[in-house]
C-alpha cells in the first residue's frame, strides 16, 4: 500500500511546488481535484483535455518525484434539483472521465449526489427516516426516477472511456452514505460502482470501519481509500445523539469532529483498518484528507504520514509457512 494525499489542502501552491512539498514529506501518491467541491487548482480539465503536451508534462512532473496519481476527484451533486448546479457537476464529472482516460488514471472519486423530493424541488432532500410514509415515497422516487437511471448512463459513458472504477465517498447528505446504499447502487448499475472508502463519515454514524471493509471487500467494491479520522465526543452524543448540524468550528459543542489520523481513533483502530484492507486484497493508496481544526495543515499532515508509515504493510505476502 502507498501513503497518498488529497492535494486540495495545498491548493494555494503551484503544482510543482505542491509536488515537491508532499514528496519531501514521504508521500507516494497524489489525488488531484478536477472541479466541483474540491476545486481544480492542480488539475483543470479545461486546460488539459486534448492537450497531449500538457498531459505529458503533468505526468512527468508527478513521475519525476517518484509519485503516482491515485485518483481524480470531482465530488459534486449532478442530481441537484437546481438544474444549473446539476449541469456544472455533471459537466465536470464528464470532463474528469475524459481526463482520467488521457492521464491513464484508473479511479474517479465522486459523490453519488442527492435529488430533491419531486421534479420541481429547489434543494436536495436527504431522507434519514422511514416515517411518516412521505419519506419512503420520496426515497422511492429518488432512486427509481433519478439516481439509478443517471448512474446507469454515466457508468456506460465512463466505460466507453476506459474507466471502470467509479468510487463514491459514502457521505451523509447524499443517497449513497453507507455500505448498504453503496451496494444497492452497485446492484442496479454494475461493478463499476464502488467505494472511495473514508472511515471518518462511517464512524460518526456508528458504523465499524473494519466490518464495513469486510463487507465491501468481499464484493471487491473498494477502489480507493481516504485516510481521515473522526473524534466522537461521547458526552455530547449522550445528550444529543450523532446527527449534528452545528458548524464544524464549534468543537466543544459538537457530537463529533474530523481529526487527523490517530487523533480521533486509536492507532490500534488504524492498524485494524489497514489489516482488514490487506485481508480483502486492497493494495493501493490510503490518501490523507486533512480536515482538522486543531492542527495546522503541515503538522496535521506530517502526523498522519508518520502514523500511516508505521502501520502500513509494504512487503508482499509470503506463503503461509507455519500451516
Amino acid at each position: 500500500m502507498k501513503v497518498g494525499v488529497f492535494t486540495v489542502l495545498y491548493q494555494q501552491l503551484p503544482l510543482e511546488d505542491m509536488l515537491d512539498k508532499v514528496a519531501a514529506m514521504g508521500i507516494e501518491a497524489v489525488e488531484l481535484g478536477t472541479g466541483n467541491y474540491p476545486g481544480n487548482a492542480h488539475c483543470d480539465p479545461d486546460a488539459l483535455l486534448d492537450q497531449p503536451e500538457k498531459i505529458k508534462a503533468l505526468k512527468k512532473a508527478v513521475a519525476d518525484r517518484g509519485l503516482v496519481i491515485s485518483a481524480l476527484s470531482c465530488h459534486g451533486n449532478p442530481l441537484h434539483p437546481d438544474k444549473a448546479f446539476a449541469k456544472q457537476s455533471h459537466d465536470t464529472w464528464r470532463k474528469t472521465v475524459r481526463l482520467a482516460e488521457q492521464l491513464e488514471v484508473p479511479v474517479i472519486n465522486a459523490f453519488s449526489g442527492c435529488p430533491g423530493d419531486h421534479p420541481g424541488a429547489k434543494y436536495p432532500n436527504w431522507v434519514t427516516c422511514s416515517w411518516p410514509p412521505d419519506y419512503l415515497e420520496i426515497l422511492k422516487w429518488q432512486w427509481e426516477e433519478v439516481v439509478i437511471p443517471y448512474w446507469r448512463e454515466e457508468a456506460a459513458f465512463a466505460k466507453e472511456h476506459g474507466i471502470t472504477q467509479i468510487a463514491f465517498e459514502m457521505h451523509p447528505g447524499f443517497v449513497v452514505y453507507n455500505p448498504e446504499t453503496l451496494l444497492k447502487l452497485r446492484e442496479h448499475v454494475g461493478e463499476a460502482i464502488g467505494a472511495n472508502f473514508d472511515p471518518s463519515h462511517l464512524l460518526w454514524q456508528g458504523i465499524d470501519p473494519v466490518e464495513a471493509i469486510k463487507l465491501l471487500g468481499r464484493e471487491k467494491a473498494i477502489f480507493h481509500v481516504h485516510a481521515k479520522d473522526t473524534y466522537l465526543d461521547e458526552a455530547n452524543i449522550r445528550k444529543n445523539g450523532v446527527l449534528d448540524t452545528k458548524h464544524y468550528s464549534q468543537i466543544l459543542d459538537r457530537s463529533w469532529v474530523f481529526r487527523t489520523v490517530g487523533y480521533g481513533q486509536s492507532e490500534k483502530m488504524w492498524r485494524d483498518i489497514v489489516s482488514a484492507l490487506r485481508a480483502v486484497g486492497y493494495d493501493y493508496v490510503l490518501s490523507i484528507e486533512h480536515e482538522d481544526m486543531l492542527a495546522s495543515i503541515d503538522e496535521g499532515l506530517s502526523k498522519a504520514v508518520a502514523l500511516l508509515k508505521k502501520v502500513l504493510f509494504k512487503e508482499e505476502l509470503p506463503e503461509m509457512w507455519w500451516a
